[in-house]
Parts: structure tokens; sequence; C-alpha cells
């Protein structure tokens, strides 16, 4: 049984770097999101009226623009969800040797173990709150998008 407990930690030791490196990259991600929407906003509130996504897509079916607008959030979505449980793993890799570090009461080793550990969550939920409200307004933006195309559409026929 023993053995089977080290496979079990030498495994989890294992994902620690590429966990935070999928932490990193949805920070970066996000960042980058924030941006798009910033730029999204202006141009919007430039011209309201204006389709910027669905434009191209104007003689599409319903159901192909719906597509469209599924394929445009799927990113956000996507990082607003799976961020956390990244945290969430980049936080829990680190409590095993900080637990052997407290029951050999090396407070050291604690604070070392757990300092990147809480690090990481942090970084993680403000990925996700941050890609979480682009993904809430952009889809707002484009179904509204989506109605004024279809409604448009609907007036030329």
């Amino acid at each position: 049984m023993l053995a089977f407990d080290s496979v079990l930690f030498e495994l989890a030791r294992l994902f620690l770097w590429p966990v935070t490196l999928g932490v990193l990259l949805s920070f970066v991600y996000a960042v980058y999101c924030l941006g798009a929407f910033g730029v999204e906003y202006l141009q919007r509130r430039r011209d309201p009226s204006r389709a910027l996504v669905l434009q191209s897509h104007a003689q599409a079916s319903q159901e192909q623009m719906e597509l469209v607008v599924l394929k445009q959030l799927e990113g956000v979505r996507l990082c607003s969800r799976v961020a956390p449980m990244l945290g969430l793993i980049a936080t829990m890799i680190p409590m095993g040797p900080a637990l052997v570090a407290v029951a050999s009461g090396e407070s050291q080793g604690v604070a070392q173990s757990l300092a990147p550990a809480f690090a990481s969550v942090i970084v993680a939920l403000a990925s996700a709150s941050i890609t979480f409200v682009v993904y809430t307004v952009r889809r707002r933006w484009l179904m509204r998008e989506l109605v004024t195309v279809l409604d448009a559409r609907d007036r030329l026929s």
C-alpha cells in the first residue's frame, strides 16, 4: 500500500509544473481578452447598430450564426471555468509537502510550500473573474447583434 501512495504522490508532483503553466497561460489569455473586450466596447459605443461579428454571416442561417456566436465565446467561457480548477490543483499539490513539514515541525518548509500554492489560486481566480465578466457581457452583445441581423433580414424579406 505504501508503494501505491508514493506513486500517487509522485504523479501529483509531476502535475505541478504543467498546472502552474496553465494558470499563467490562463492569466495571459484573460488579460488579452480584457484588452480585446475594451477595443470591442469602443467600437460598439461608436456605432451601436453595426454588426461587428455577424456582419459577414448575415446571409447564413440562424443556426449557423448561433454557431458563430458560440465559437466567439468558447475561449472565454472555457477559461472562466477551467482556471479555478487549475488554481485548486496548484494549491492542493504543495499541501502534501506542507503537511509533512508541519508534522516535522519545520515552519520554514510550510511557508515555502504554501506561498506559491496560494499565489497560484489567486492568479487563477483573477483569470476566471476577468474572463467570466468578458463572457457575460460579450454574450449579451452577440445575442443583441444576432437579433438585430435576423430582424433586418426579416424586414428585407
